[in-house]
């Protein structure tokens, strides 16, 4: 496992899909699922960046683990900011025209239709939310 420990800010979001996309490359993974990982990594993080210790400044962990057999990838974020399970909130209703639906909640919604699971836990004053996704 690679860990990347930094604060959470938004002008870090490159430095976080760097080392995701170092993780991936090195693994092989083809241009479609980084593409789908890419997505799901920036809203996540900017989430926390953006809403986990508003209006102060805190610290973001990335941890990042390839496995084989089945290869795959699972990406976990950690802050110790104010306790929020995203996964709690219902999907939205996207059966309406995209101009008519209820902004927001659809970052979370994408991240959950493009990985293959999503886990989020609150332990010892910590958010942890981990996606998984094949990279075959």
């Amino acid at each position: 496992m690679k860990e990347l420990v930094l604060e959470a800010l938004n002008t870090n979001l490159p430095k976080v899909l760097d080392f995701v996309d170092e993780q991936l490359e090195a693994a092989n993974c083809n241009i479609r699922v980084k593409t789908q990982i890419d997505v799901a990594v920036e809203e996540l993080f900017v989430n926390i960046a953006n809403y986990a210790y508003n209006p102060e400044i805190g610290t973001a962990v990335v941890q990042v683990s390839v496995t084989d057999d089945p290869l795959s990838v699972e990406i976990t974020f950690i802050d110790n900011g104010e306790r929020y399970d995203p996964l709690a909130k219902p999907d939205p209703d996207t059966s309406p025209a995209a101009l008519k639906r209820k902004k927001g909640g659809l970052g979370i919604f994408m991240v959950k239709k493009s990985m293959d699971d999503v886990i989020y836990d609150y332990k010892d004053g910590r958010n942890i939310l981990t996606i998984k996704k094949t990279l075959n």
